[in-house]
């Protein structure tokens, strides 16, 4: 994991850390991601979303984006105004999950056969969600969320 401590001007804190496309090092993602929101006061909900998301993600790409092939994840997060900044780099597959289907919600949960949900999740954990194909192949996808505590539904 390489920290690089904190950067003056738009973004005040920000790590970035690299792991194999093994699903025993995605807790490395998560980790930072907790350290970025409690360095910044997040909520712990804010906190919580964005572990979620980042780790159906990388989930995701390490299942289906290699394939059980060799690679790697780059994970940057960082504060940007009141912003949690999640980019995530790859070098698999290119797959756009903005652009995939959201799951049949009106099939009973104990209907519906396992997984399809990740994407789901991802969206509403985050506030956006982007997706590049990475210049030589691969994926970029950032996710970012407010850390500004969201009004409660009701």
């Amino acid at each position: 994991m390489v920290d690089d401590g904190p950067i003056r001007g738009a973004t005040s804190i920000r790590r970035h850390v690299t792991i194999p496309a093994d699903l025993e090092r995605v807790a490395e993602l998560r980790a930072t991601v907790r350290e970025i929101g409690a360095g910044c006061q997040a909520p712990a909900d804010c906190i919580g979303d964005l572990v979620q998301a980042v780790d159906e993600a990388a989930t995701n790409i390490i299942r289906y984006g290699y394939g059980g092939e060799r690679g790697s994840i780059d994970m940057t997060a960082e504060l940007v105004g009141d912003d949690i900044v999640v980019t995530l780099v790859d070098e698999a597959t290119p797959f756009d999950p903005t652009a995939a289907e959201g799951p049949d919600l009106s099939i009973p949960p104990h209907r519906r056969t396992p997984g399809g949900m990740g994407i789901h999740l991802m969206r509403l954990a985050t506030d956006s969600m982007e997706h590049r194909v990475r210049p030589g192949g691969g994926n970029i996808l950032t996710l970012t969320r407010s850390r500004v505590r969201r009004p409660k539904e009701g």
